[in-house]
């Protein structure tokens, strides 16, 4: 395993990952980040020395990057440059925003994380991306005492997988609460879709979402989906997304999209 880590950011992905690294007994010499409140928080949490950002860090096998997307090549800059690796976790960012550092990575958790109690990653997909040797083998050692999935992939298959992952999480999570907001109107519980919510992912997740798919645009009942539009009348954003994702349903399984008002 990586012999210590240095954590910068105070945010949930330096909460989460830093509690998987601390799980996996790979030491952390310290956290550091602009929010002093939050820094304080999460270096109790952690149980490791809380580092006021801008002056003198300790060394570190691994410096780990865990910040916004748009503050990692900052922050970078603000690195003195050494012999150890720098790296960040974000999905998309390029490792060059990680110049001028020699051996530069990516560590990159496939997985929501959002608020509440730190999310187990034992199982969890980690990606890595490195620019050298040295790089390789701290990053490959470090996922590998985090995760048992860990993938070295090209910077151009990790965008693809960060879209992927969007079109698997973060749009359907949004769907659930437009489908919510409907329901309030009507002065309905808005969990009442929870058991069918669950169900659907679990389904996906064990037959696959091919089998998992059921609905009027797989079975072509253009009636329904129709109808769906016309309730959807006031609403004109969610009704264009109903009406397009409905049309790539039909399309893909075969069915017409005639008599369908889009």
């Amino acid at each position: 395993m990586a012999s210590n880590v240095l954590l910068i950011g105070t945010g949930r992905m330096a909460y989460h990952l830093g509690h998987a690294i601390r799980e996996a007994k790979v030491p952390i010499v310290g956290v550091t980040g602009r929010n002093a409140e939050q820094l304080a928080d999460l270096a109790r949490f952690l149980k490791v020395p809380a580092l006021a950002w801008g002056r003198s860090l300790p060394e570190a096998d691994v410096v780990l990057i865990a910040t916004s997307d748009d503050s990692i090549g900052e922050v970078a800059r603000k690195l003195a440059p050494a012999n150890n690796v720098i790296a960040h976790t974000a999905g998309t960012v390029s490792l060059d925003v990680l110049q001028p550092h020699a051996n530069r990575g990516v560590l990159w958790p496939v997985q929501t994380l959002s608020h509440g109690a730190p999310i187990e990653l034992k199982d969890v997909p980690l990606v890595i991306e490195t620019n050298t040797a040295a790089a390789r083998d701290a990053l490959l050692k470090l996922a590998r005492a985090i995760s048992t999935s860990v993938f070295e992939l090209t910077h151009e298959q990790r965008e693809i997988m960060h879209l992927a992952a969007v079109l698997t999480s973060n749009f359907p999570v949004f769907l659930v609460r437009e489908a919510q907001r409907l329901l309030k109107q009507q002065k309905l519980p808005p969990d009442l879709l929870m058991p069918l919510w669950r169900t659907t992912a679990s389904k996906v997740g064990t037959i696959g979402p091919e089998q998992s798919l059921t609905g009027p645009a797989r079975r072509g009942d253009t009636r329904s989906i129709q109808r769906h539009l016309d309730l959807l009348a006031g609403e004109a954003d969610l009704r264009r997304a109903y009406a397009q994702l409905s049309t790539m349903v039909l399309k893909a399984y075969g069915h017409s999209t005639d008599g369908i008002d889009l």
